[in-house]
């Protein structure tokens, strides 16, 4: 788990699959959480990610939901507004899951780095993102800390089943 070399930070999205995941599991999800708060990179997110990680949270995981919050307080966020109505509706064919154009159009505008999410409909490498990759790298947790942060296969293979006794949040 080595660190990047001194450079600008990279411009990180997530979307609400990582931060719920990453706030109530202590897995892959957790440490790209743990990157953002280290300054290891530039957590960029949008008022519609927080909101969707908030409700889920709250539903799913309500126990988190105060960790979450505090994530939020503690980690330097580049905020960058949703995309408008008019230009999702203008990129119905993005991604194949219609839930998921604001958030795919959100880090094209923000001209991001890397979007990472543990959903397939925007890290299938198929025709349903093939618009989306024109533009943006997006990628699943582990191959981003992998592939960017440049974590061993060892290294991942620790997180893979971790549980939250006996580890530092």
């Amino acid at each position: 788990m080595t660190n990047l070399p001194s450079r600008r930070p990279l411009r990180v999205m997530l979307d609400a699959t990582v931060l719920i995941a990453g706030s109530a599991f202590p897995r892959c999800p957790h440490e790209v959480l743990r990157h953002a708060l280290n300054g290891d990179l530039k957590l960029v997110l949008s008022p519609l990610i927080i909101h969707q990680a908030r409700i889920h949270l709250s539903k799913d995981f309500p126990n988190f939901l105060k960790g979450f919050e505090q994530f939020l307080k503690n980690c330097d966020i580049e905020l960058i507004e949703d995309p408008s109505p008019k230009q999702v509706k203008e990129h119905q064919n993005l991604v194949r899951d219609k839930k998921d154009i604001p958030i795919a159009l959100a880090a094209i505008n923000a001209k991001v780095d890397y979007l990472v999410s543990d959903d397939k409909d925007l890290t299938a490498k198929d025709k349903t993102t093939e618009e989306l990759r024109r533009f943006i790298q997006p990628m699943i947790c582990g191959t981003f800390l992998k592939e960017v942060m440049r974590w061993t296969s060892e290294d991942l293979e620790k997180f893979r089943r971790r549980k939250w006794q006996g580890i530092e949040t």
